[in-house]
């Protein structure tokens, strides 16, 4: 039996369901037979207008959309600057094409127009190119966390690292927490443990840090403290592009290096054998170790890097004191960054200065310094000196026997009154009083 050819490049009409080939070439070989559109529909499951028509057009051809003009057509090499620009974020590209360009369409149609470019985007994320800094040209900083057992309890450790560009020398200094005066501490102490100041320090986008950084115009404003901190040594800040960290790589690898070999499997007594146990690994095992990239032992390669620093030149250390208004509550404290401080108890319902340089924190009164305390690490604790309250009704200092003795019992010496002015407060004591400014 010889089987009909059906070989012309026909179209299938929009909307109507396509057969595959093989019941294409079913409905020719069963007409060759001598069958009729109705049996051959009943034989195949398919209505008679689809047998007509695939005998119609002599056979299967694949569907073939109609060109037609497309709304985004005209902007593409925009629409792909605007796409890798904005990272991939295709609602921004749809909100400029509406007010650049007057285009109205859809996220989707934005979307599917923008697809052949998102592999582009992933790679160029990934990808970065290494380069070596000449000696003495950069240092890079950052902060990494961790958990450690000090003094028999779990905390959080922030390790800020710095790490020198050439030799790979690196520094670490731990910190209860991230604060500015911590990233201050730490460019400072590696300054003095480095002996001279590198022409740049590379630093992430940490807000501590940097104001605002434009993504697309790489615009960046720093913290005008931290670009005092750098007028005062001598260096050049940098940020990194914004959420590339790897443009920090070296800094980046040196942080989980520290986590991974100087913390693990650690405990320590307190915070000071925690530095000290840093400073020895800095000293015996970081700077002793081959470098896996350099292939040579950073505290060689720091030889000729360190004839490239810029001199410390006795220089003082950079002044900053943070400084703070707070209200002092009932019981005789004043809450800083969740933490609270006693002050005497007299003090209740006054405002007071609090000033905080290093980590020691003053409390004013009227100029008159009133309580001091180490600042405390962590979050919610609470740092009470006796003394402070002393003389209130219902304190006992810890040792001192109770005032409830057996009935006939005489209490020597007059029981201390509290003024009620000092039990009470106006409801404005609840305002919120916001501080952290430097001076």
């Amino acid at each position: 039996m010889q089987e009909a050819e059906y070989n012309q490049p026909l179209v299938q009409s929009r909307g109507e369901p396509m057969q595959s080939p093989e019941d294409v070439v079913a409905i020719g070989r069963l007409k060759a037979c001598g069958w009729g559109t109705k049996r051959i529909a009943a034989e195949l499951g398919i209505s008679r207008n689809t047998v007509k028509r695939y005998l119609r057009q002599g056979g299967w051809a694949p569907y073939a959309s109609p060109q037609r003009m497309r709304a985004l057509d005209g902007v593409a090499p925009w629409l792909r600057e605007r796409f890798m620009a904005h990272a991939g974020n295709a609602a921004v590209v749809q909100q400029e094409l509406r007010s650049e360009h007057g285009i109205t369409v859809s996220l989707r149609t934005v979307e599917r127009a923008c697809a052949p470019w998102r592999r582009e985007l992933a790679a160029c994320a990934q990808a970065t190119v290494r380069f070596e800094t000449p000696p003495g040209q950069q240092m890079q900083i950052d902060f990494g966390s961790r958990k450690a057992q000090i003094a028999g309890a779990e905390v959080g450790v922030q390790l800020f690292v710095a790490t020198l560009g050439h030799s790979r020398r690196i520094f670490v200094q731990a910190f209860p927490h991230q604060h500015q005066s911590a990233w201050f501490a730490g460019i400072e102490a590696a300054l003095q443990h480095f002996g001279g100041v590198p022409r740049q320090v590379l630093v992430d986008n940490a807000r501590a840090l940097v104001e605002h950084h434009d993504a697309a115009s790489r615009e960046v404003v720093f913290n005008d403290r931290f670009r005092a901190l750098a007028h005062h040594w001598g260096f050049r800040p940098v940020a990194c592009a914004p959420y590339r960290p790897r443009t920090k790589g070296k800094d980046e690898r040196s942080v989980g290096y520290v986590k991974r070999n100087a913390m693990a499997g650690h405990t320590f007594e307190s915070w000071a054998h925690l530095q000290a146990h840093l400073d020895w690994w800095m000293r015996e095992v970081a700077d002793q170790r081959v470098h896996g990239t350099t292939g040579e032992i950073p505290a060689e390669r720091f030889r000729l890097e360190r004839l490239h620093l810029m001199p410390l030149a006795d220089r003082p250390p950079f002044e900053q004191t943070r400084s703070l208004s707070r209200r002092v509550a009932r019981d005789a404290t004043v809450e800083v960054d969740t933490n609270r401080y006693s002050v005497p108890w007299r003090l209740a319902g006054r405002l007071v200065q609090v000033h905080i340089a290093g980590c020691e924190l003053r409390v004013l009164d009227d100029g008159r310094e009133v309580a001091c305390h180490p600042e405390l690490a962590g979050r919610r604790q609470t740092r009470c000196l006796p003394e402070h309250l002393q003389g209130i009704v219902g304190y006992r200092a810890p040792g001192q026997p109770s005032r409830s003795t057996a009935p006939g019992d005489q209490v020597q010496g007059p029981i201390p009154v509290v003024p009620q002015a000092l039990l009470q407060r106006d409801l404005s004591v609840y305002e919120a009083i916001t501080g952290g400014g430097w001076q």
